[in-house]
């Protein structure tokens, strides 16, 4: 089995689409449409196993300080072999490199952020227009059931 973390290309767009949209169906994650991915594809990191993309997630920035780790999935059938993992450190690394201070993460998965030296924190710090942009185009808005949860450079 050969695992490759690798940046999609416009390309890859209908295989990202196909792989979030359960996860979209549920409300776990937000949609993002084929021309939203497109501009910004380059905040995009795939994790494939024998060259077929199993997962991925976007690190969104916010602002010269913040940025998100966004759109976080990986395929039910590859869940339990860390690559949720491999995507987030991926964030990380790219986040280092811009020189970013800390990273969100809005999420259902509470432990697994966590596990990856994530705190919690009120979502009432989060900045007003990361929750106007995004939080409002969500299915569950307003009553929104997620945790936020922060990780320091």
């Amino acid at each position: 089995m050969e695992i490759k973390l690798f940046k999609p290309t416009l390309k890859d767009i209908d295989a990202m689409q196909a792989l979030v949209k359960g996860e979209v169906d549920k409300g776990i994650i937000l949609l993002r449409t084929p021309d939203e991915m497109a501009t910004t594809i380059r905040s995009y990191t795939c994790i494939s196993v024998d060259d077929e993309i199993v997962g991925f997630t976007a690190l969104h920035v916010h602002s010269p300080k913040l940025a998100e780790v966004r759109s976080l999935v990986v395929n039910e059938k590859y869940r339990g072999l860390k690559l949720g993992q491999k995507l987030v450190e991926a964030c990380k690394v790219e986040a280092k490199a811009l020189n970013l201070e800390e990273i969100l993460s809005l999420t259902y998965q509470k432990g697994f952020f966590e596990s990856l030296g994530f705190e919690m924190i009120n979502k009432e710090d989060l900045p007003e227009h990361k929750i106007w942009a995004d939080c409002i185009r969500c299915k569950h808005f307003p009553v929104c059931d997620e945790v936020a949860l922060i990780y320091k450079l």
